[in-house]
């Protein structure tokens, strides 16, 4: 993607501002980010000296969005309270965020003449489904008020392009980790949480057995399917991971092996609102706008790891 102007919502997140930094490249980008979840510190390279402009703005602002969106070609709508304990815990915050927003996000889009908007959905729509891998086209079973709200945003979505003629892909992403992911939040996920860990000597913490497996895909992967479906013809829903099925005792495994430390493992309950099993048919993107996983899953936390390396000083 070359010269479009483009905004992100959320790209001061996790993956917004990993998508953010990549977009800054050859395009015109801003940001809007009301730092409820995101963080200044994985911008400030794209800020000002980055081209980035930052609106501080939440989703829910109808009025600041028609503002941000003005003469915008792509919205990539990354905003959302991004935690399914958090929702659980507070399901009218996740509801607003991500229900409320994303609707504020399309009507904006729509009155602005936005080519498309590209939202990020997730693989927890599926909920506690025996079939795997997933599709596309199965029964959705949320089990969480943050699986509620994406669900609900892709039948906004759908809804939105057939209605109004505003064109509108979502990406249902499957466990993304990589850098400038908080390993010290409370809802921290399982990959930043291990390298810290294992940064500290301490023992991986798995709530349940560890048996319970995922999807789980580099940020770069994430980052780059969201070009590619911004400038396929592509409406709908699709499914973006790896492809592969990895156990957490697994994972574990491989990052003790990068990092050529002890495996050590402290059980604890399974949490509320988890799903078993997470693994992604991903023939869909392939076929309609020829996405294809790059990283493995040890290439991706190699590179992981060096970032946190880096931002520890180690």
């Amino acid at each position: 993607m070359r010269r479009k102007k483009v905004v992100v919502t959320g790209g001061a997140g996790f993956i917004g501002s990993n998508l953010s930094a990549e977009l800054c490249k050859e395009n015109e980008v801003t940001i809007v980010d009301d730092f409820s979840t995101g963080k200044e510190s994985n911008i400030k390279g794209i800020i000002g000296f980055g081209g980035a402009r930052l609106i501080r703005r939440s989703v829910t602002d109808l009025e600041a969005m028609k503002e941000a969106f003005k003469s915008t070609d792509f919205v990539f709508h990354q905003a959302a309270i991004p935690s399914v304990p958090r929702s659980v815990s507070d399901p009218i915050k996740t509801n607003d965020a991500g229900i409320t927003g994303t609707l504020k996000v399309l009507v904006a889009a729509r009155e602005c003449g936005v080519e498309k908007v590209v939202f990020a959905s997730s693989s927890s729509v599926y909920g506690e489904t025996e079939m795997l891998p997933k599709r596309e086209d199965m029964e959705c079973r949320p089990m969480s008020p943050y699986a509620v709200s994406k669900l609900a945003g892709e039948h906004y979505c759908r809804v939105f392009t057939e209605l109004y003629g505003l064109k509108t892909v979502a990406l249902r992403y499957f466990n993304v980790y990589g850098p400038m992911q908080d390993p010290k939040s409370e809802y921290a996920a399982v990959i930043p949480r291990f390298i810290d860990c294992a940064f500290r000597g301490e023992a991986f913490p798995i709530y349940g057995d560890g048996l319970q497996s995922r999807d789980f895909t580099y940020v770069k992967d994430v980052v780059r399917a969201n070009l590619l479906a911004a400038e396929s013809k592509a409406t709908g829903v699709y499914n973006i991971g790896s492809g592969k099925r990895t156990t957490v005792i697994e994972l574990a495994k491989a990052i003790s092996e990068v990092l050529g430390c002890e495996m050590r493992i402290a059980h604890l309950s399974p949490r509320s609102g988890d799903v078993r099993d997470s693994w992604a048919d991903i023939s869909k993107a392939k076929r309609d706008w020829g996405f294809e996983p790059a990283y493995s899953l040890k290439e991706g936390i190699a590179e992981t790891v060096e970032w946190f390396r880096r931002q520890d000083g180690l």
